[in-house]
């Protein structure tokens, strides 16, 4: 069932992020969710804040790495943040000028990368919360990518996030990743709504096994789709490669519960 016209009717924009084990295929997951929600008429912007980006991949965007320039970011004033965006720009200028266009309308803002010294990852990072506490929420859509693990989820990088997505691959590592993330709703920040996305099912049992480990029922059950492996290994988009497999279906009711989540009112919480 689609609940496209729910979207020009919710009181909110959405505001989603995607967090889990690394591998556990949360930028995938992100990527086609992003594509599919901005179908349904709407302008999405996607955050990646991910070092070793792979969001890229499944909007189907032409990059691997783009960062914002260097140059955006400046030092700071005496006895404020170290580094803020340089004058004159905020972050609608940094979105118009440097987010990358992609399939389906997506714009795709990427901060940081390992390329180069520690520095330059660190003046990106200061600009990332500048932008994303300027950023004009009423206009966009967000759709967010976190890196693998806990460290910047714990550390409130999803923090413009009132839905947070955590997903989980059916193996003990991965689920206690998905233990620990599901604590965020105790931070000072933490999202008003958890949702919990197992991926890579290979049957019902994988899910079951899942939900009852964390306690939490599946909003979403990806199952393993080969079609998207073979895509992820080409660099190719899931919604590209196979725009009607199991993966962009499964996707494609996840962004369905999403929506209903804001047009309904209701939430979900841990």
């Amino acid at each position: 069932m689609s609940v496209t016209g729910s979207l020009a009717e919710s009181a909110s924009m959405i505001r989603v992020a995607f967090v889990g084990k690394g591998g556990a295929g949360k930028s995938t997951i992100a990527g086609t969710f992003a594509r599919l929600l901005a179908r349904r008429g709407q302008p999405v912007l996607a955050l990646d804040s991910d070092p070793m980006p792979g969001l890229p991949y499944s909007l189907g965007v032409g990059v691997d790495d783009h960062p914002i320039p260097d140059d955006v970011v400046v030092a700071g004033p005496e006895g404020g943040p170290r580094w803020v965006l340089r004058p004159g720009l905020d972050a609608a200028a940094i979105v118009d000028r440097y987010a990358a266009r992609c399939p389906d309308g997506v714009r795709y803002l990427q901060f940081g990368n390992l390329w180069g010294h520690v520095v330059r990852l660190q003046q990106a990072q200061h600009a990332w919360s500048q932008v994303v506490e300027e950023l004009d929420r009423d206009s966009w859509h967000l759709v967010g990518d976190l890196p693998g693990g806990t460290r910047q989820a714990m550390f409130g990088w999803g923090k413009y996030a009132d839905t947070v997505c955590v997903v989980v691959e059916p193996t003990v590592k991965s689920m206690h990743t998905a233990r620990r993330l599901l604590t965020l709703s105790g931070a000072r920040w933490g999202p008003s709504r958890l949702v919990l996305v197992v991926n890579k099912a290979r049957d019902g049992s994988d899910a079951a096994r899942v939900s009852e480990r964390l306690g939490l029922e599946a909003a979403a059950v990806v199952p393993h789709d080969g079609t998207a492996g073979r895509a992820d290994r080409r660099g190719a988009a899931p919604l590209d490669s196979a725009p009607g497999g199991p993966l962009a279906g499964a996707v494609d009711g996840l962004v369905d519960h999403v929506v209903s989540l804001y047009s309904l009112g209701r939430e979900v919480t841990q």
